[in-house]
């Protein structure tokens, strides 16, 4: 399994959007090849700063989605939204419980 964390900042003005978004992108995920879960978070002391955490299968099933039509819709419909450039991490758990 990886875990990937997505970092955004959002315009002020557009953290709504910005939710109910998340929120369309985690229904067409639920559907995905390799997808096990989605969490929104908000930065407490930044409320227009977000973290998406999301589980995969393995690193080729993240890879097929970033691939994806959807994906690239996303994010280009983000650049309307967002400041600067999102970021994102690939982790994989080291410690996995068994």
């Amino acid at each position: 399994m990886i875990n990937v964390g997505f970092y955004y900042k959002v315009k002020k003005g557009h953290e709504k959007e910005f939710e109910e978004t998340f929120s369309k992108v985690r229904s067409f995920l639920s559907s995905t090849k390799g997808f096990r879960e989605a969490r929104l978070y908000k930065r407490v002391d930044q409320p227009n700063e977000y973290m998406i955490y999301t589980e995969w299968e393995d690193l080729e099933a993240f890879r097929k989605f970033i691939l994806s039509r959807e994906y690239k819709e996303t994010t280009t419909y983000g650049k309307t939204i967002l400041e600067g450039r999102p970021t994102h991490k690939v982790l994989h758990e080291v410690n996995e419980t068994v």
